[in-house]
């Protein structure tokens, strides 16, 4: 359960702490005293948004701590163990800080965590119930949300979900099969063409290539041979070649060498410079014997690369990019070939995800009747305890045409709160106090079944009062013999019912507003609750009509407050 909650340079708030203890905690004061920046500030460690604005004016930065009773929470301490997060502690610790730059930092007992990991533990400390979740009662997926939650069927609802993704998934699948398939056929006789045009042509990767070179040869075949051989003779022919007049310096080195050893070196360089332009006279020699015009063989080089490039101008640039679009186009066929085959595997994919999604879907419809039942006869009990003693709850099941996301119906809720009248939906038959009192009913079942410690119930008494106001206290008083409750709240008759009770109070501080906390008692307690009653607290009279209250509240069914508050599954009853 919580602790204590501690809040520093938060809107109007300097420092402020905020003790609790087991049962019934009750936060009450005057209207902008500050009440709902305490509530706003424990939605920070639940991992709401953190904005700047929150932040006391003049200050850099401000933190939301909180000190939780870890004993009996196995659950969340071997939650916190897989995170590499120290739970050995009796007592759990979760901070949030807010920076004016609006950057957030989160720790859980000095571990820094990131916020989704601060969300997902709060999850499993804290739940709030406040005025807007009345409202959010009349969505309807809030209410088949209410109606998992009570059937313990959250878990199968989200395979309902996956199993229908998978179904749509499957199904777009076949349609863009079919598409395809319809294309392909439409460009079917194109198709053919194309293939029959390259496969035709028996291209070779690189060919083009190949051909433009061969093609340089035969175009120039005499200027190649007449280049060639003049070069040949150059080196071998007579009349002072090349050749010839190397032997004579390769000699005169000779005699050179004779005389002077040193210039061996000089020899060798001289004798590789002639053995290589003698093999390069003889590879020209044979380079000129081999050219020889072929007009012939010209113009097949010619007709095969104007075919080529023909290709290459509609499906290149390179052969290689013509190759493959013959590929494609033999895949595209093989699809209109092959369809019904392609066609039978996605209908069997598509059949195995129908039956899986309907299999998960009838769970899921077993689930939610069965609960649906209970949960009616649940709050249907509760509601003359808050003044609607002709109250009637109904969890309507419409089945649908086909089952979808959410299952095979649709979920609705239905109240008659008065004698006579048909059920209808609460969005046309409840007044806003009424249907606050709906959803208390609603929360406070779903608290029976909930592992959460703590419940937080924010002004979720608005619009009632006088004998409603007492039965209301009555009813979070016995929640709290099972769960902590902290119930912010404007009626002296729910404080009264409280085991524990914290006022909040504004004041002006150096010239700034700021709030404050004090747990009251006795003669304190009283004058808060001569105030919360519009009397003169300062009246004899006052405080004894606040003391009449206090001894009516505590009268009030026999649930004391719990040293600890331990963790509890149920299934509906």
């Amino acid at each position: 359960m919580l602790l204590e909650l501690r809040l520093r340079n938060v809107a109007v708030i300097e420092a402020v702490t905020l003790p609790l203890a087991g049962g019934l905690n009750v936060l009450t004061g005057e209207t902008g005293a500050g009440k709902s920046l305490i509530v706003g500030a424990l939605g920070l460690l639940l991992g709401e948004r953190a904005a700047a604005d929150r932040i006391r004016a003049g200050q850099d930065r401000a933190t939301v701590e909180a000190t939780f009773d870890a004993r009996g929470l196995d659950e969340v301490r071997a939650w916190l163990d897989a995170r590499g997060i120290d739970a050995e502690d009796e007592t759990l610790i979760l901070k949030r800080e807010v920076s004016s730059a609006g950057r957030s930092r989160a720790w859980v007992n000095g571990t820094a965590v990131t916020v989704a990991v601060l969300r997902a533990l709060g999850a499993q400390l804290i739940t709030v119930h406040g005025q807007h979740e009345a409202q959010q009662l009349l969505d309807a997926a809030a209410q088949r949300s209410v109606l998992d939650a009570y059937a313990g069927a959250t878990e199968q609802a989200a395979r309902v979900s996956s199993a229908h993704a998978r179904v749509l998934a499957v199904r777009e699948q076949r349609a863009a099969l079919e598409a395809r398939r319809v294309a392909a056929s439409q460009r079917a006789d194109y198709l053919r063409f194309l293939v029959d045009e390259i496969d035709s042509a028996k291209l070779q990767p690189g060919e083009d290539e190949q051909l433009d070179a061969e093609h340089r040869r035969l175009a120039h075949a005499e200027e190649l041979r007449r280049t060639a051989e003049e070069i040949v003779g150059t080196l071998q022919g007579d009349d002072g070649a090349v050749l010839d007049r190397l032997g004579s310096v390769q000699r005169a080195l000779g005699t050179l060498q004779r005389i002077d050893p040193s210039l061996e070196r000089l020899q060798a360089s001289s004798d590789a410079a002639y053995y290589a332009l003698d093999e390069l006279a003889r590879e020209l020699a044979t380079y000129a014997d081999g050219i020889e015009a072929d007009p012939l063989r010209l113009r097949e080089v010619d007709t095969r690369r104007a075919l080529l490039h023909a290709l290459l101008r509609k499906h290149g640039p390179t052969v290689s990019d013509v190759l493959a679009t013959a590929e494609q186009a033999r895949a595209e066929l093989a699809l209109v070939d092959d369809i019904e085959s392609a066609r039978a595997t996605v209908e069997r994919a598509l059949q195995q995800a129908l039956t899986e999604h309907a299999a998960a879907a009838t769970e899921l419809t077993t689930l939610r009747t069965a609960a649906a039942a209970t949960l009616r006869e649940a709050v249907s009990a509760l509601l003359p305890e808050l003044g609607m003693v002709d109250g009637r709850f109904l969890v309507q099941l419409t089945t649908l045409a086909e089952a979808g996301a959410y299952g095979a119906e649709q979920v609705q809720f239905l109240v008659a709160l008065n004698a006579g009248m048909a059920p209808g939906p609460l969005d046309r038959v409840a007044s806003g106090g009424e249907l606050a009192r709906v959803m208390l009913a609603v929360s406070t079942v779903l608290a029976r079944l909930q592992a959460v410690p703590t419940l937080v119930f924010d002004e979720v008494d608005a619009g009632v009062g006088g004998a409603v106001a007492w039965q209301v206290g009555a009813l979070m008083r016995r929640v709290a013999a099972h769960h902590q409750v902290l119930a912010i709240s404007h009626l002296a008759q729910i404080a009264a019912c409280a085991h524990h009770h914290v006022v909040v109070r504004k004041a002006r501080t150096d010239g700034f507003t700021t709030s404050d906390t004090e747990t009251v008692q006795d003669d304190a307690r009283v004058l808060e609750l001569a105030r919360m009653l519009g009397g003169d607290a300062e009246r004899e009279v006052s405080r004894a009509h606040a003391r009449e209250q206090l001894e009516r509240g505590a009268a009030i069914g026999d649930a004391a407050p719990t040293a600890r508050v331990r963790q509890r599954r149920g299934k509906p009853r």
